[in-house]
């Protein structure tokens, strides 16, 4: 299950993380959003093994939007080793977003 990114939590479980993150930069009222939210759950279930899976609500917590430079939603990205390596933007497959992060961890 995907866990959720807070500026309070962000370091420990993103930065410090000894496996590679995919986090999910999403809101309430993005319907492409709200179409990859079940596909980033399934994800975070069957590679739960190799990646962990966060999801940051860009209206909840705005500094680590602006931090990462987020101007569109969904934004995926991919942290490894406390550094971002990977990001996309927008809806995508489940096999599309699944060879996203296998490709960057």
């Amino acid at each position: 299950m995907a866990i959720e990114i807070t500026e309070q939590n962000f370091q420990t479980e993103v930065l410090e993380s000894k496996v590679p993150v995919l986090i999910d930069f999403w809101a309430s009222w993005c319907g492409p959003c709200r179409m990859m939210g079940p596909i980033v759950e399934e994800l975070a279930g069957e590679l739960s093994d190799k990646v962990k899976v966060g999801k940051v609500n860009v209206d909840e917590q705005e500094a680590l939007a602006q931090k990462f430079s987020i101007m569109s939603i969904p934004t995926f990205m991919v942290f490894k080793d406390g550094k971002s390596v990977a990001q996309e933007v927008g809806g995508r497959s489940k096999e599309d977003m699944k060879q996203f992060v296998l490709g960057n961890i």
